[in-house]
């Protein structure tokens, strides 16, 4: 047999490999790899048999990562993800140069694309990539630059700095708010009440929300939805009323597609925040998009100025500095 210049096992079975501990499921990893479970499990087993030692744990329905295991798959994922980097990085030095956002859905349809043309305008010889996801990981892949997350601005392996804090209030049609005029939250509570769950429990819930304003209730009406837009989709057609994250839904406020439906409002307990990986460094054109859009986050906290302040909690305030970055 040839020796290998690296002493490297296959890469197919590193590959294999490291889907498998990162899906921590033979069938996803399959399907990322478009290959049969069946071909992932014989590659891992190969690796397996040449390290010597088990990678995981086989439980019922469920794979475990052993602690050499979680070694190899720390390993290669640092590993691959410097490769993605370096291969986009050379190919974009054959053409213009690329930068790739994620976000979700509602981020991306309600805030992000209508403020992107300036960024075009002003940098025409930057290509940004968009890659839209609404579950809690599916960010997270290496070819991906910068993420727009909400949450506690702590994700492992990477740094953050807050794009800007948000407040939540009550929203409806205006044909559903007259039909069903609220004089109170408990009144508001009685009616039919449209919630995003199921897919990221970081976002507030109505349960949460009467909480908050001091009106637990169990007895609602809740409709669910895991899709944001679309439960802005069913308010605006006079299904029910829905929690409004200000930043997102003050444009169809604006416009009259949407109104309060109470004074009541709560800020949001966690924030929004542009991240990218510890691990390696961003581009330019990177470095310049995410800039650009800490740039807007002043603007959208400046719009919560004007909500009353009846109901409101008192906004936790985070140092702007990046997570993880060293004074």
């Amino acid at each position: 047999m040839a020796r290998r210049f690296y002493s490297l096992p296959s890469l197919i079975a590193l590959a294999a490999f490291e889907a498998a501990a990162r899906h921590l499921s033979l069938t996803k990893a399959a399907e990322e790899l478009n290959v049969t479970p069946g071909a992932v499990s014989k590659q891992v087993r190969t690796l397996e048999e040449e390290l010597g030692v088990p990678l995981f744990l086989r439980r019922h329905r469920a794979l475990e990562l052993t602690r050499e295991g979680e070694t190899m798959a720390a390993a290669l994922r640092e590993g691959f993800e410097r490769m993605s980097s370096t291969f986009r990085q050379v190919k974009s030095l054959g053409g213009q140069a690329v930068a790739t956002l994620g976000s979700t859905m509602a981020m991306a349809h309600l805030w992000l694309m209508p403020r992107m043309g300036t960024f075009w305008n002003q940098h025409d010889d930057i290509v940004v990539d968009h890659v839209i996801s609404d579950h809690p990981h599916g960010l997270d892949r290496p070819d991906v630059d910068l993420r727009i997350r909400y949450g506690d601005g702590e994700w492992p392996d990477e740094l953050s700095a807050k794009l800007y804090d948000d407040r939540i209030f009550p929203i409806a049609s205006p044909a559903f708010a007259k039909a069903y005029p609220v004089k109170s939250v408990a009144d508001m509570a009685q009616l039919q009440l449209l919630s995003v769950e199921g897919i990221d429990w970081t976002w507030t819930t109505w349960a949460e929300f009467l909480r908050e304003v001091g009106h637990p209730d169990r007895h609602v009406n809740v409709r669910r939805f895991n899709s944001y837009v679309i439960a802005l989709q069913a308010a605006r057609s006079g299904q029910g009323i829905a929690l409004g994250w200000e930043s997102l839904v003050a444009p169809l406020i604006e416009t009259g597609n949407l109104v309060r439906v109470t004074d009541a409002v709560i800020v949001a307990p966690q924030s929004y925040f542009v991240t990218w990986s510890a691990r390696r460094p961003l581009s330019p054109q990177a470095v310049l998009l995410r800039d650009w859009l800490l740039s807007l986050g002043s603007l959208s906290s400046a719009q919560a100025s004007r909500l009353p302040i009846s109901l409101e909690q008192p906004a936790r305030r985070r140092s702007p500095r990046a997570k993880g970055e060293q004074a």
